[in-house]
């Protein structure tokens, strides 16, 4: 279903570009938003449990398809759009010049199971002390981590765990910050809009906490929030939102078929029958500081990335941002 929202909102790969210059000729960065919504709808019709780690994927589906709107190598940002969802992009374009057999003899030798620093569900990146999973990134083999993004999601049980999940993240920060001093580093948290009204002051507190959080030197870059709403039950609460397992969709309890299954007819009609009920969701961007809009963050995250590398680097990246400033 995720890969289906994203497959429909760039045909054939082709994606729009996210910069425009605004009344008053300043550069902005859009998010595709309606792609936002309808992914956060997925786990709400799956029921998935946070602790799954799946309410938090479809931010991280979403962060991946913002980077290549910027104009990023696809193959290059993490989880790919397709399986295996974390493959250096080297072994990408060793599979695009192999003749077809081959090439698909070997796609479907890879996507049989994770290969220990081939293919893999998930990433982890050696931090200055210890191995982190990190839900986006962008790497390459001669480069090394260029961005790194992590993601929590929190819809219930604010203040048992609010605390514990900025804390952890500034831990993070700190780990991965001082092994990958260049790479631009950011942190987005997802938070069900109940917390305005149920927990007014504990709204206030984080929300603080995270604007002070992106104005660190030795931690985040750049720091989001995305303000869920909507209407439905929330996802089963548990104690710990968790997120980190090797494969939340497996976790969550969801029966998802091998890649060559989608190809199949019936299979195919359920998902469209699927994404024509997902509920509905907004986002309450009124209810974020100007510094922690997506937009600014994701213009943020992508400048970092475009200003540390040589000008012979993401050049559709570099062209993108070039094209809308001049009109």
């Amino acid at each position: 279903m995720f890969d289906r929202i994203v497959a429909d909102a760039a045909p054939d790969g082709a994606h729009t570009n996210p910069w425009q210059c605004d009344g008053d000729g300043r550069l902005v960065y859009l998010p595709d938003f309606g792609v936002l919504q309808r992914l956060l709808g997925v786990p709400l019709y799956l029921k998935a449990p946070t602790t799954t780690g799946v309410p938090a994927l479809a931010l991280d589906v979403w962060l991946a398809y913002e980077l290549r709107r910027a104009g990023f190598d696809s193959d290059a940002v993490w989880p790919r759009p397709t399986h295996p969802r974390i493959m250096p992009r080297p072994i990408a374009s060793l599979l695009d010049n192999l003749p077809r057999k081959d090439r698909d003899a070997l796609e479907k030798r890879l996507r049989g199971k994770a290969m220990k620093g081939v293919v893999a569900s998930s990433a982890n990146v050696l931090g200055k002390n210890y191995l982190k999973q990190v839900d986006v990134v962008m790497s390459d083999w001669d480069t090394g981590p260029e961005l790194l993004v992590s993601t929590k999601r929190m819809d219930s049980s604010f203040g048992k765990n609010a605390a514990n999940r900025v804390e952890e993240s500034y831990g993070d920060a700190k780990n991965l910050r001082l092994r990958h001093p260049l790479a631009a580093l950011g942190f987005v948290y997802g938070l069900r809009s109940t917390i305005l009204t149920a927990e007014p002051e504990k709204a206030e507190w984080l929300i603080d906490l995270l604007q002070k959080l992106g104005n660190e030197d030795d931690a985040y870059h750049a720091v989001s929030l995305v303000m869920i709403d909507y209407e439905t039950g929330a996802p089963a609460a548990e104690a710990d939102d968790g997120g980190d397992g090797e494969d939340p969709l497996v976790a969550a309890g969801v029966d998802v078929p091998e890649p060559d299954a989608l190809t199949d007819g019936v299979a195919i009609s359920e998902v469209e029958h699927a994404l024509q009920l997902l509920p509905e969701v907004s986002i309450r961007h009124h209810a974020v500081p100007p510094g922690l809009q997506p937009g600014v963050f994701l213009a943020a995250m992508v400048d970092r990335v475009i200003d540390a590398t040589p000008v012979t680097r993401h050049r559709e990246a570099r062209r993108r941002r070039a094209g809308a400033r001049l009109g």
